[in-house]
């Protein structure tokens, strides 16, 4: 079965930036629409962005204009470019193959002065 493994959280002030990577194995995730998620405290989890196999993307109001989903299919890794950070973007984010119960740990990224 597929894992994904996402990478690249930390500590940032206010207006700062920060890249996520999510790392597939197996072979499946070329052919899958993949998405990230986040988890606030206290919050539910939310779609955050999704890109399909081709790349067509798709962004929630609260990130758009502000992250960037993309994707290298040759190295069954998905990113995500995250700019002028707010401190309510500090969450858990996530990865998932967006058509399948299959998710990432998670990393944390805190915004914070």
């Amino acid at each position: 079965q597929a894992q994904l493994a996402e990478s690249g959280g930390g500590l940032v002030r206010p207006g700062g930036s920060l890249r996520l990577s999510c790392v597939s194995t197996g072979r499946i995730f070329r052919f899958n629409t993949m998405a990230w998620y986040r988890q606030g405290p206290g919050t539910e989890r939310d779609l955050v962005a999704r890109i399909g196999t081709a790349g067509s993307t798709m962004y929630a109001d609260f990130v758009k204009g502000r992250f960037t989903i993309s994707r290298d299919n040759a190295k069954n890794t998905m990113y995500l470019q995250m700019r002028d950070l707010k401190p309510e973007d500090t969450a858990v984010y996530y990865c998932k193959y967006y058509d399948y119960s299959i998710w990432g740990r998670g990393t944390q990224v805190t915004v914070s002065s």
